[in-house]
């Protein structure tokens, strides 16, 4: 599986930003698909994720009511639709894809065998 982020730029806080994270090659296994974000300094943190089978949707704390994780299946898409953000959403974004992942560790990055490259999210105060 090969993921391919794209989305990312610099906004001013409140405003709103979609990322974009397109898979290819051998996704008909794939159980979830999710995205991480790396602030500097810190650790990687889970952010939301899709488990595809039921179609249902996990975010964070941090982000709930303000993101919002949707699939466009015949593009075998995910796209994060952030609005309302804050300076402390700066990071870069990963999107990330799991054949093997359990429902369980849906939140965890170890879980997730596949990795897209990171795109930038800088939001100003």
């Amino acid at each position: 599986v090969q993921l391919q982020a794209s989305g990312g730029g610099l906004v001013q806080a409140g405003a709103s930003l979609r990322l974009s994270c397109a898979a290819s090659g051998s996704t008909s296994s794939t159980r979830a698909t999710g995205w991480f974000r790396q602030a500097p300094g810190k650790e990687r943190e889970f952010v939301a994720a899709l488990w595809l089978s039921a179609g249902k949707t996990y975010l964070s704390d941090s982000v709930k009511g303000r993101f919002t994780l949707s699939r466009e299946r015949a593009m075998n898409t995910m796209y994060l639709e952030m609005s309302s953000l804050k300076p402390e959403d700066t990071a870069v974004y990963y999107c990330a894809a799991g054949r093997s992942i359990i429902l369980s560790q849906i939140m965890n990055q170890k879980a997730y065998g596949y990795w897209g490259r990171g795109t930038q999210v800088t939001v100003s105060s």
